[in-house]
């Protein structure tokens, strides 16, 4: 007993020093962390890093590389270098914190989540927004849950998060949070304390980045009272505020407040943080926009020079404000007619603006990439920059990056749309989550049909926000992601052609003249194949050519109709030049014309439109001689002519015998127990006579009446599809449902042709409807998204046309838009027939071309697409389409040659272009 009495008190001084020895070292290395921290605030960085250095060291001999203390060393030495502008440094520290915390503390530390923060905030300064959002979102759900909801710390988080998304331009997203942060600041922390004016600084950015100055500035001028009361005139916060409210100023034209407020602000920031910080590149660069817009070019670009020195510094090359200052000297050389330094500008720009951008698609949802593209071409102007550089100056050197840039923007989200989706159900691990993605989209678009009284406003908020997470998760995770994105040059379009073959690039943008003028302008870049012989390594013949054509409103007079029959309007459209009356140009005089010297000798053109291009067949132009295009060229119509050189095969090259058959459709809630032949008279579409006259009485739009040539139509196209081997399944009068369109492709696999002989409709923005007349309008009309303004309907669709719901609550509502479409998979389906009214028209969307229905089907992966400009007569609708397919599977021609031939055939019958011009044909 007395020996291990003694052999305990032996040991007991040992252990015990052992404690103190931990313990003197814990506190030594935080007091060293401390004073590492307040030179820090002095912005002696070197001295910092010194005595960060000696903590460090400390901490890894007395208490090891995974202890707590470690790890504080670790974030500290981060966030030293993130001040210092060291942001690959401090995210190599951080990340180390980080892992350190996570193993040693746990995942619910508040330790860890103050790291994760950090690295969220280093991220968003870095522009690499797909690493932040994840970040914020573990710190704020951490915080939540340690510190409740009313926590000032809780409230940072919300903040940052906001910052993050105006920093997206999802600005719906970040009001809410901002607000929220706002009363938590207010409750917590009082009314004078600098959170609290953090939270009105920012929310003043908010409002005033949606136009509503009033409040922006009343919110600026509380925060700049409270950060020079507490903080005092010599405080970074206290620049940033002035530095706001100056923006605020010269956006409202208050110029002579304005620049005394940056020049404070920048004087301010010079000393508190530095003339190597980008926060004082950003005063210097709002200075040099508020001297460019008064005109003062010359004291502009030293501010503009400076400015685009550190950030290329202290963000990198590929950061949204250094290409953002790189536009404004494009600008500002511009205006000063200093052309030779636009050039070299303009070839960064444009290659520093397509990296930003691949970056984007990997981790945003595609209404997310729509708001940040959006963001994007407001900031830079890259192409519309280019595009009118190139027209001013004549430069030859800017026309290949005009056609790259047409070659990557054009369609950009609907190819990445696309691509990811044909990876993800080609991937198991990611096919399940990709279902479940679609699910959300079928509820939302069941939603979103309802007039938005009847909407469950709190299912469609939790199914938002679950199909955009699920969406940016697949966007993050799915294989093969990289190698599929690949962007197409000019010259592997221009080695992809074939003598004889051309490539014609239309494209839009606004001219730029001093300002940025309200005149659309359209373009034609044009490519020749390669000389005979010659290989794309080994040269090229010439670079493409550049062709101005015409501003919009020159032919924008020929799209109106103000409410004449289709059949006139179509007749004034393709009107030859003798036709024509006063100055106005026709479409061959606008369009063609200025091309033909270019395509000389060409037989086939291969072409992507732009803008009201859209709208146009470009067979059906008449030439000089008056006879249409088509019948001297073999003219293809493609999404981009990227296509060329990146065909998109069937998804699978064993392709269904199936054929589905929409037609004969019975449009009444009651169709269930009527038969079309029942169908009272005011709901018949007569056949009339063949004239401009009569012909209206046959149109397949207008009311949803019932269409008997969609029956004859669709009986005839089963006798043609059974001929040759297929099986064609018919949905006729009540079968013809939105049931029955929706369960394709719910087994995985869709038929080789989809037909539907309906009625289609696609209604314009609603913003330009009377607030009246929106008032009055169905949910189909007043709908903000452009997909849910274009459809086609189907059995039982008048009922929900009329009262905006189903006539059965256990059915679909006989209305499906395209919106619907687009969660539909079509991947092996060769052809979709649009054989229904303006089918092709939708909202046009700069680059992204038309909004509706062929964006759906390209979405859903159909191949071929047949659709509709116009109102269409329904016989000769009949007549195209039984020729159509005739010569595609009974003289088994390829889709392209047998439409060619059967729109030949019915213009030899019919002349004039509202017979036989209504469709077109998509690839």
């Amino acid at each position: 007993m007395g020996k291990t009495l003694l052999l305990i008190l032996c040991l007991a001084p040992c252990l015990l020093t052992a404690q103190t020895v931990d313990s003197v070292a814990i506190r030594q290395v935080d007091s060293l962390i401390q004073v590492s921290s307040a030179l820090t605030g002095k912005r002696e960085f070197d001295k910092a890093l010194e005595i960060g250095a000696a903590a460090e060291k400390l901490a890894l001999e007395k208490l090891g590389q995974e202890s707590a203390a470690y790890g504080s060393c670790c974030f500290n030495h981060g966030r030293i270098l993130y001040l210092k502008r060291d942001y690959t440094g401090a995210e190599k520290w951080y990340l180390e914190s980080k892992v350190i915390r996570e193993k040693v503390l746990g995942r619910e530390h508040l330790d860890y989540a103050v790291t994760l923060n950090s690295l969220a905030i280093l991220y968003r300064i870095m522009g690499q927004y797909d690493k932040a959002e994840p970040l914020y979102f573990e710190s704020k759900a951490i915080r939540e849950k340690v510190l409740g909801r009313e926590h000032p710390d809780y409230a940072s988080s919300l903040n940052g998060l906001a910052v993050l998304y105006q920093e997206m331009a999802q600005l719906d997203k970040a009001e809410p949070l901002y607000l929220e942060s706002k009363a938590i600041r207010e409750k917590a922390l009082g009314r004078e304390h600098p959170d609290y004016a953090t939270s009105l600084n920012n929310m003043g950015a908010l409002y005033q980045r949606m136009g509503q100055y009033d409040k922006s500035e009343s919110l600026y001028l509380e925060s700049k009272t409270i950060r020079e009361k507490v903080l005092g005139k010599e405080h970074s916060d206290y620049a940033q505020t002035l530095n706001n409210l100056a923006i605020l100023y010269s956006v409202t034209g208050q110029y002579d407040k304005a620049e005394p407020v940056f020049l404070e602000a920048i004087a301010i920031r010079g000393i508190t943080q530095g003339r190597e910080h980008p926060d004082y590149a950003q005063s210097l660069y709002n200075l040099a926009l508020l001297y460019e817009e008064m005109g003062q070019y010359e004291k502009a670009e030293p501010p503009y020079l400076e400015a685009k020195t550190i950030w290329g510094k202290a963000l990198g090359r590929e950061h949204p404000d250094y290409a953002a200052n790189l536009s404004r000297l494009v600008r500002l050389y511009q205006d000063m007619g200093q052309y030779e330094k636009v050039e070299p500008l303009l070839f960064e720009l444009s290659s520093v603006n397509r990296r930003i951008i691949e970056r984007a698609i990997h981790h945003l949802s595609e209404s997310e990439l729509n708001d940040f593209l959006d963001k994007f071409s407001n900031n830079s102007l890259s192409q519309n920059q280019t595009l009118s550089f190139t027209q001013i100056a004549g430069s030859k050197k800017m026309i290949p990056v005009c056609y790259d840039n047409s070659l990557f923007y054009k369609g950009f989200l609907l190819q990445s749309v696309g691509r990811i989706k044909q990876l993800a159900l080609s991937d198991e691990g990611t096919a399940e989550k990709y279902t479940l993605l679609k699910d959300y989209h079928r509820r939302l678009a069941t939603q979103y049909a309802q007039p938005i009284a009847k909407r469950d406003s709190t299912l469609v908020a939790q199914l938002e926000v679950k199909a955009n997470d699920l969406e940016k998760d697949l966007a993050r995770t799915v294989a093969g992601w990289g190698q599929a994105n690949k962007q197409v040059t000019w010259q592997e379009v221009q080695a992809a052609l074939k003598p004889g073959e051309v490539a014609v690039e239309f494209v839009t943008y606004r001219f730029y003249q001093k300002k940025q003028t309200d005149s659309t302008m359209y373009a034609a870049l044009i490519l020749l194949p390669l000389p005979a012989g010659a290989s794309a390594e080994a040269g090229r013949a010439e670079i493409p050519q550049f062709i101005p054509l015409f501003e919009e409103r020159e032919i924008a007079t020929l799209f109106k109709n103000k409410g004449a029959r289709k059949s006139d309007y179509v007749n004034t459209l393709y009107a030859n030049s003798d036709q024509m009356t006063g100055k106005q140009k026709n479409l061959y005089q606008a369009i063609w014309q200025p091309l033909e010297n270019a395509l000389a000798g060409a037989k086939t053109v291969y072409f992507s439109p732009a803008g009201l291009l859209h709208r146009i067949n470009f067979k059906a132009i008449p030439g000089q001689d008056g006879k249409p295009l088509a019948d001297r060229l073999n003219l293809v119509q493609l999404g981009s002519t990227r296509q060329i050189a990146l065909p998109q095969p069937l998804a699978n090259a064993t392709l269904s015998p199936e054929a589905m058959l929409f037609g004969g459709i019975d449009y009444e809630p009651d169709s269930l127990n009527k038969s079309p032949a029942l169908i009272p008279q005011d709901y018949a579409s007569t056949r009339g006579d063949i004239s401009f006259e009569n012909v209206d009485s046959t149109l397949r739009g207008g009311v949803w009446g019932y269409l008997p040539w969609t029956e004859k139509e669709v009986n005839s196209l089963q006798i043609i599809l059974k001929q040759s081997g297929l099986r064609p399944v018919l949905y006729k009068g009540a079968e013809g449902s939105e049931e029955a369109l929706k369960s394709i492709g719910a087994e995985g696999t869709s038929p080789r042709v989809l037909h539907l002989a309906t009625h289609g409709f696609f209604f314009p923005d609603p913003k330009r409807l009377s607030q009246q007349a929106a008032t009055d309008a169905s949910a189909f009309k007043r709908a903000e998204h452009p997909m849910i303004r274009s459809g086609l309907i189907l059995a039982g669709g008048n009922y929900t046309w009329k009262t905006g719901k189903p006539f059965r609550p256990d059915r679909e509502d006989g209305v499906v838009t395209a919106y619907e479409i687009s969660q539909m998979n079509l991947s092996n389906t060769e052809l979709v027939v649009l054989s229904a009214c303006e089918t092709g028209l939708g909202d046009i969307e700069g680059n992204e071309g038309v909004y509706g229905l062929q964006r759906a089907l390209k979405i859903a992966g159909a191949h071929y697409i047949v659709m509709s400009l116009w109102q269409v007569p329904d016989a000769q609708t009949q007549e195209l389409m039984t020729a159509f397919y005739t010569n595609w599977f009974s003289r088994k021609m390829p889709i392209p040659e047998a439409f060619d031939a059967a729109q030949k055939a019915m213009r030899e019958k019919y002349e004039h272009p509202f017979f036989w011009a209504g469709f077109i044909l998509l690839r």
